[in-house]
């Protein structure tokens, strides 16, 4: 069974509001069994033109483990805290 990995960019538009997000996006990453490997860090492109603001990596066990975390009640209630405090952008891939 290969990891995953989420990884999202994210525009925060509401520091005040972004950190209940980032409390219960905590508690649903926990409880499912993430792994943070990067979480705000400084970035530096090397190459091309991305454009990142704040990155966050998460590591899980499977596919399915990711997408279990993206769907439960945990991190439901994490989306609705961030809504109008932050643009996501999010996908989840497959690891080696």
């Amino acid at each position: 069974m290969s990891s995953a990995y989420i990884i999202a960019n994210v525009t925060v538009t509401n520091p005040e509001q972004y950190a209940e997000y980032k409390k219960l996006s905590t508690i649903a990453a926990e409880t499912h069994g993430a792994e943070f490997c990067v979480r705000g860090g400084a970035v530096d492109v090397l190459e091309g033109d991305w454009t990142l603001d704040r990155v966050v990596i998460l590591k899980f066990p499977s596919m399915d483990k990711a997408k279990a975390y993206y769907h439960s009640v945990e991190y439901t209630a994490a989306i609705h805290a961030r809504e109008g405090a932050a643009v996501m952008r999010m996908v989840v891939i497959e690891g080696v």
